[in-house]
C-alpha cells in the first residue's frame, strides 16, 4: 500500500509525522522492532534514501536507536514519548491557532465553540 503524500511538506518529514502519530496512538510500541529500510520502503512507495532519512531523523530525534546487525527499535525510555506526546500537542495547537488568525477568528470565539462542542458530547 503506498502512501498519499501532500506537496506542501517534504515527503520524508510527513512519514517522520506519521512514525511519530503512530508511537503516540500505540500503533508501535516502546521496544518494537521497525521494519527494515527497504520494507518500509516498499510498503510507503518511496525511494530507499528517503526512508533512510526518515530513520536517520527519528534516531536523532531519540524516538529510535539502532542496534547494529538486529535493526532499528522505537525507544524504550518512556520519558522521551511524554515529551514527544508534549511536543507534539504544542505544535498542533500553534497550527491551529495560526490557521484561525489567518481567517480572522479570535481565540474567545473558538473558545466558545470548543465549550459549546464539549457540552453536546
Amino acid at each position: 500500500m503506498t502512501q498519499d503524500f501532500t506537496r506542501d511538506k517534504p515527503i520524508y518529514s510527513q512519514l517522520v509525522d506519521i512514525i511519530c502519530g503512530d508511537i503516540l496512538k500505540g500503533k508501535l510500541q516502546p521496544g518494537d522492532k521497525m521494519q527494515s529500510v527497504r520494507e518500509y520502503s516498499l510498503e510507503v512507495g518511496v525511494n530507499v534514501n528517503t526512508v533512510q532519512r526518515v530513520y536517520k531523523e527519528l534516531e536523532s530525534m531519540e524516538l529510535t536507536e539502532t542496534k547494529r546487525g538486529q535493526g532499528t527499535f522505537i525507544t524504550s525510555e518512556e520519558g522521551r514519548i511524554l515529551r514527544l506526546r508534549e511536543d507534539m500537542k504544542v505544535k498542533l495547537v500553534n497550527q491551529f491557532l495560526q490557521s484561525i488568525a489567518a481567517f480572522g477568528f479570535s481565540r474567545e470565539e473558538i473558545v466558545q465553540i470548543l465549550q459549546r462542542e464539549e457540552g453536546t458530547q
